[in-house]
């Protein structure tokens, strides 16, 4: 066989390799890209839910010491935190 033929499909090869290659990363790189947009609304919403539950554990605090340690204020706390469990999952059957 003729060096220039070998060296010809040795070229076209590689480039078909390379190009495949190069369309693999880059799908991959898309879901990755995607993955980490999740991530960040996961995070946000964590930190979001993280301050309300400061809250209210700081207006459970500020009740405890106006009125006494009352079975009613861990209630209350639990109580909220359950609602908004509940709005959430149903706001999520809405979509």
């Amino acid at each position: 066989m003729n060096d220039f033929l070998k060296m010809d499909i040795f070229f076209v090869v590689t480039t078909l390799v390379v190009l495949a290659l190069g369309i693999f990363v880059t799908l991959i790189l898309f879901r990755v890209w995607r993955i980490l947009g999740h991530v960040e609304d996961i995070s946000r919403e964590f930190s979001e839910e993280s301050t309300l539950f400061r809250n209210d554990v700081a207006l459970m605090r500020a009740r405890i010491k106006s009125e006494g340690f009352k079975f009613a204020h861990i209630a209350s706390l639990f109580s909220s935190r359950v609602a908004r469990f509940w709005e959430k999952k149903e706001r999520g059957k809405g979509k």
